[in-house]
């Protein structure tokens, strides 16, 4: 294989470009952060929103797309002009995981370009948020404070979360690590996913079940954790129909996409009290508008699409990336390869 030029389409800390650059000598590395949305905090891979390349900066940009076989991270809004823009793009290694429905509307499925998503990468960080929101719920942590911020001292008896039973919707890897963290605690854990499933145990789960059994397991369950991806068969699964079957005081957990929630029923629900607390980590409209009622409810907690995101995200992505990199200069098959 002659010289293989990377380009990296998103900020990079640079000790991590030179990890990537000494892969091997065949590849070439173009980063250049002034074309770049400059990062917010760490691991932030769209940048700062105000960004605009001047029309200097988008020609040099382009003529890097033109020269690109590989791409780390993308330009969104230039991703559906990638097959003329790069037209030597081979492999796009995308640094989230559930990019699906952007692919799609992109075109990019259709682009006979190999991608790669980071499934796995943001496993640790959502288990450990599944454990705080489990927590915060369980343990009365908004009553606490409003006893506080009133300067109340009055004893309460709380609740434990061990035996507790927790459904999680979607068994991919941040699904089994979500699994395998809530029964090193104690709690009983059922999984759920479309293939079928022979040896629980594997997976981190107690009991495996197929999505038509939704309704049925939804009474057992104390709490419900979505990590299932955003497809036709998903969206609005947690609709009217599923809260009302859902056990009183339960607690709903997202961190998959907002689309898999009806949001009204879901405000509904915890009006009325028939739902205890949801943490919502992702919203149908995102950002969530400001006259949304979740911001609001006491027994909602918001965390703006950041339980994913940790400052050693990058490091981990390198990790992958320049795994991806070397198998795909041995022509070997690439880890993550999106399923569409």
């Amino acid at each position: 294989m002659s010289t293989v030029t990377v380009t990296i389409a998103s900020y990079l800390e640079p000790a991590f470009v030179r990890r990537i650059e000494a892969v091997d000598p065949r590849v070439h590395v173009q980063y250049h952060p002034d074309l770049l949305a400059p990062p917010r905090f760490a691991a932030d891979h769209s940048g700062r929103p105000d960004f605009r390349r001047t029309e200097e900066q988008q020609t040099r940009f382009l003529d890097l797309l033109a020269a690109t076989a590989v791409l780390y991270d993308v330009d969104r809004p230039l991703a559906p002009r990638l097959p003329e823009l790069a037209p030597r793009l081979e492999w796009i290694q995308f640094t989230s995981s559930g990019v699906g429905p952007f692919v799609r509307n992109a075109g990019l499925d259709r682009a006979g370009i190999l991608l790669t998503n980071a499934a796995g990468i943001h496993a640790v960080p959502l288990a450990e948020h599944v454990l705080l929101s489990l927590l915060y719920f369980v343990k009365g942590v908004p009553a606490r404070r409003r006893d506080q911020h009133a300067h109340v001292w009055e004893r309460t008896a709380g609740r434990e979360l061990r035996g507790m039973t927790v459904l999680v919707v979607g068994l991919g890897a941040v699904g089994q690590e979500v699994a395998r963290t809530c029964r090193a605690i104690g709690l009983r854990v059922i999984g759920m996913r479309r293939r079928p499933v022979t040896d629980p145990e594997a997976l981190h789960v107690d009991a495996a079940v197929a999505p038509d059994q939704l309704h049925a397991v939804l009474p057992e369950a104390d709490a419900v954790v979505l990590i299932a991806p955003h497809t036709p068969d998903t969206e609005g699964m947690i609709d009217a129909a599923a809260l009302a079957v859902m056990k009183p005081g339960a607690i709903l957990i997202n961190i998959a996409r907002g689309a898999l929630v009806e949001e009204p029923a879901l405000v509904a629900a915890l009006r009325s009290g028939h739902l205890g607390g949801a943490a919502l980590d992702v919203a149908a409209v995102e950002p969530l508008p400001a006259d949304s009622p979740l911001w609001d409810l006491p027994n909602v907690l918001v965390t703006a699409h950041s339980a994913s995101t940790v400052d050693v995200e990058n490091a981990r992505l390198t990790d992958l990336f320049c795994d991806n990199l070397r198998r795909f200069l041995d022509g070997a098959p690439l880890r993550n390869v999106l399923a569409l």
